[in-house]
């Protein structure tokens, strides 16, 4: 009989990988608190309008990558394939606005798209990310973008570039649309059969190709900052000035754009030379009016969103060194079992993270464990430290022993550096 394998497009995070997701984890909550973001969660599906509605039935991930189904009731449900839906939803349903005019929240969770399978990208993943509601001032752009920039630092990021740009207001938008299909009218028939659907119903959105003949037409075509209002101009020039103000570098990077409806004005995209080609780890962008498409009051937002694959990708095999274990407690002969189980309860209870062996091997097996452990001191404890009341306790880094009393383990093994 055959034994079951996980889905394809999915992984086991197994405990030698653990304490790597564990650590990312760690550091995004204190990021978090200590730019004021409280975190909120939300189920792991939803009605499947609600992706409809907040993403736009033309795109790939509701049109061809979500996982829906209808129930027994007969409702149409879908895992999550994004979170800024669900967020604002929330944000909505319990009137987060009326209970402060500003909301700050972030989510580490899990989604669901049916992609093709490839290095760093899962059918199941995992983002971490964050929205702002309540302010329509670029102070907020740029402290969300500080954030990020932050995190990214603090996680050990190296080769960051933050490549930023405006898409202007609903007015610029439609203009710069109207631009788009002006301009690439007369090359309709050198474009891909994606880009030719995208003409009408979004031209925004051909800018993301990654097709070369496409991407060398479109270097010619029109910018979105020639779309902009005075408005438009003046809330950009602030980020930027913000920005300077804080010491955050930045790329402009005009042809950088969201092609949904509800995006407006700052849109912003972090890079790591870390990750080779396919190198964005983090894409963010102001929405001002998305929680009006999804049945709230006018409501101004920020946010971005992060793979926490990728960026495990991005820093290596490097990151993934443990110590959990600090203490390997070494027991030999019949006699010693319960003072062990004692000794390691204690330690336990004294914040000391203590392991001891249950399978009743050699003392050399268990020596061979505490060393792959990676713990740092070894509690040796046989028949003659038992009679004598002492057990040895030994530096594994250096191989230096000594005799404790063990009725002062405790507080020795405290005082010990890790």
């Amino acid at each position: 009989m055959t034994f079951i394998r996980t889905i394809k497009g999915t992984q086991d995070i197994l405990p030698g990988q653990s304490h790597r997701w564990q650590a990312l984890e760690t550091t995004i909550r204190n990021i978090m608190d200590r730019y004021g973001y409280k975190e909120i969660r939300t189920p792991v599906f939803e009605r499947t309008e609600l992706f409809a509605r907040g993403i736009g039935e033309e795109t790939d991930i509701v049109s061809k990558e979500m996982y829906s189904w209808t129930d027994q009731g007969g409702e149409n449900l879908t895992l999550k394939p994004e979170l800024t839906a669900p967020v604002v939803r929330s944000f909505i349903q319990h009137n987060l606005g009326g209970q402060s005019p500003i909301n700050k929240l972030y989510y580490i969770d899990a989604l669901f798209r049916r992609e093709r399978p490839q290095k760093g990208r899962y059918r199941q993943f995992h983002q971490f990310g964050i929205e702002a509601f309540g302010s329509e001032h670029p102070e907020i752009d740029a402290e969300v973008i500080a954030l990020a920039m932050a995190l990214f630092s603090n996680i050990g990021l190296t080769g960051l570039t933050l490549k930023l740009n405006s898409i202007g207001s609903p007015e610029c938008r439609r203009n710069y649309r109207n631009a788009i299909r002006d301009f690439l009218t007369p090359h309709f028939d050198e474009l891909s059969e994606t880009s030719r659907n995208r003409f009408e119903k979004n031209p925004l959105r051909i800018l993301d190709t990654k097709i070369p003949h496409e991407i060398e037409i479109l270097n010619d075509g029109p910018n979105v900052s020639d779309s902009w209002t005075e408005e438009d101009k003046t809330h950009f020039n602030e980020v930027c000035a913000l920005l300077d103000a804080m010491g955050i570098q930045y790329e402009l990077a005009l042809r950088l754009v969201r092609g949904l409806d509800y995006y407006t004005r700052t849109t912003f995209e972090i890079t790591s030379t870390a990750l080779g080609a396919q190198d964005a780890i983090c894409g963010g962008g102001r929405y001002d009016g998305l929680v009006e498409t999804l049945g709230g009051k006018p409501t101004p937002g920020i946010g971005f969103a992060a793979g926490m694959e990728r960026i495990l990708l991005a820093l290596g095999e490097e990151s993934s060194s443990s110590s959990t274990n600090q203490v390997y407690i070494v027991g030999l002969g019949d006699a010693v079992r319960p003072t062990v189980l004692e000794l390691a309860e204690n330690l336990r209870r004294n914040n000391v993270a203590t392991e001891f062996d249950t399978l009743r091997r050699s003392m050399k097996a268990q020596m061979r464990e505490a060393n792959k452990a990676g713990v740092k001191y070894a509690i040796l404890i046989g028949d003659q430290e038992l009679a004598s009341g002492q057990a040895e306790v030994k530096d594994l880094s250096t191989g230096d022993q000594q005799k404790i009393a063990l009725d002062a383990l405790v507080a020795h093994i405290n005082s010990l550096p890790f």
